[in-house]
């Protein structure tokens, strides 16, 4: 949660919408421990607040945009509940994933061709993908439809 909407007022809002987002992460830290009917009712309270947190009334320009910004991902902020242990919290994953792609495009400035760039693209989403199946090696992975 940014500090700074916490110090630009006196608005409660932003420390309700921060206290909201550590139930949400505390819950994440136990999901797999945690029964369905007993995540289900963890989610609706999760949601209930949340609605409530939106619906409030605010003065402060930072907190309304904070308030917007909620509002428009309010679909997937939970969806972590909906497959408990297969879907991480945030995206930091997928940031570092990305990662590697963005140092390249920035080392080389891009790439002239469209083809280059779509054979990039191609080769690090199967190594990607590779990666997370157990057992599996990109390189092996790589070579099954070229051998074919």
């Amino acid at each position: 949660m940014s500090p700074i909407a916490r110090q630009a007022s006196d608005d409660p809002l932003p420390w309700r919408l921060e206290l909201w987002l550590r139930s949400a992460f505390d819950l994440a830290g136990a999901i797999t421990t945690f029964a369905a009917s007993r995540l289900a009712a963890k989610r609706r309270s999760l949601e209930r607040r949340l609605a409530a947190i939106l619906d409030t009334p605010t003065t402060c320009d930072l907190a309304r945009h904070l308030q917007r910004k909620f509002g428009r991902a309010r679909d997937q902020l939970l969806t972590f509940v909906a497959f408990p242990g297969a879907v991480e919290v945030t995206n930091n994953a997928c940031e570092r994933a990305l990662r590697p792609a963005v140092i390249q495009r920035k080392v080389t400035n891009g790439y002239r061709a469209m083809g280059a760039a779509e054979g990039e693209a191609a080769i690090r989403t199967v190594v990607d993908t590779a990666r997370l199946g157990p057992g599996t090696s990109p390189f092996s992975t790589i070579l099954k439809p070229v051998g074919a």
